[in-house]
């Protein structure tokens, strides 16, 4: 009779803790961070009332601030696109293995930092890191492509575009397309080298955010996406960043080749360039292995 007592008691207890948890979340984040590359949320919870003690009741509430913290990491994971057609929540659906994996990745989510608050309650900020060799939402999601493919050589039919670059130096606020001054003229088909990165103006297009983004050229030929790179490059680094600020670009280096996108194809997610500016990137990669390093910035 007393056992079955203590268990009907912790019953309870986990039940309060979690009504607790989720009517004191206040601070839920909207989704990924995607310039920095993180997830990042702020759980908060009380003690319920029948708390016996001081410490005993910052330790519950503290309890419930990280279920609240573990229920806003997952419903936020479930909801990214892993690429433009799948969320991860469709990948759990269809696959136990990677259940298994996001599931083990929420439970071992950082505490970051946590505090009592004056009202009796208790925050934790919690932080799960989207890319890195191991214990990201990469590594649960991301699985190894069994052949790397080539990138697709230039059209010869079609003229590359001018190069234009930025100086890492005089980065342009993000009003207006990106400008900057001309890089020295290219002879059709060579390429004039020195380019760190490659940066893709998409705003005032809707571009969303996905892990395993594709570029297009504007005949439907993809010159970049997963399956032409290293697959643990793309778990530890991820593909592109997402930025709205071109001068929190740095990942595409000190002097970034620039590309404006003419449209957005498979549900906003891809992002298309004309043939002429296809050419040029898939030209100046080949003498400097930007696109191989992932160093691509979409700029939204």
């Amino acid at each position: 009779m007393k056992g079955r007592i203590t268990r009907m008691l912790s019953i309870l207890m986990m039940a309060a803790l979690l009504v607790t948890a989720s009517a004191a979340s206040v601070f839920a984040s909207d989704g990924p961070d995607w310039s920095s590359g993180t997830i990042t949320v702020e759980g908060t919870g009380v003690a319920p009332a029948s708390a016996m003690s001081g410490i005993q009741a910052r330790m519950l509430a503290r309890r419930a601030a990280v279920v609240d913290g573990y229920r806003q990491m997952a419903e936020i994971i479930k909801g990214v696109n892993v690429d433009s057609d799948t969320t991860v929540e469709n990948m759990m659906l269809t696959s136990d293995v990677t259940k298994t994996h996001v599931s083990a990745l929420i439970r071992g989510a950082k505490i970051v930092s946590e505090k009592a608050l004056e009202d009796g309650g208790y925050m934790v900020t919690m932080e799960i890191p989207m890319y890195g060799a191991s214990n990201s939402l990469a590594s649960a999601v991301l699985t190894p492509s069994p052949v790397k493919e080539s990138f697709p050589q230039p059209q010869a039919s079609v003229t590359p575009s001018q190069p234009v670059s930025i100086s890492g130096a005089t980065l342009p606020s993000t009003t207006g397309s990106p400008s900057g001054s001309s890089a020295a003229a290219a002879p059709a088909g060579k390429a004039v080298g020195g380019f760190t990165g490659l940066i893709v103006d998409c705003r005032g297009l809707g571009l969303k955010p996905v892990m395993s983004p594709v570029i297009r050229n504007d005949n439907g030929q993809p010159i970049y996406g997963y399956k032409n790179l290293d697959s643990q490059t793309v778990i530890a680094n991820g593909m592109a960043s997402y930025v709205t600020d071109i001068r929190r670009a740095a990942r595409a280096g000190s002097n970034p080749l620039v590309v404006k996108a003419v449209s957005l194809t498979n549900h906003s997610g891809d992002p298309v360039i004309s043939v002429a500016d296809a050419n040029r990137v898939l030209i100046e990669n080949g003498a400097t292995g930007f696109l191989d390093r992932t160093n691509v910035v979409f700029l939204r």
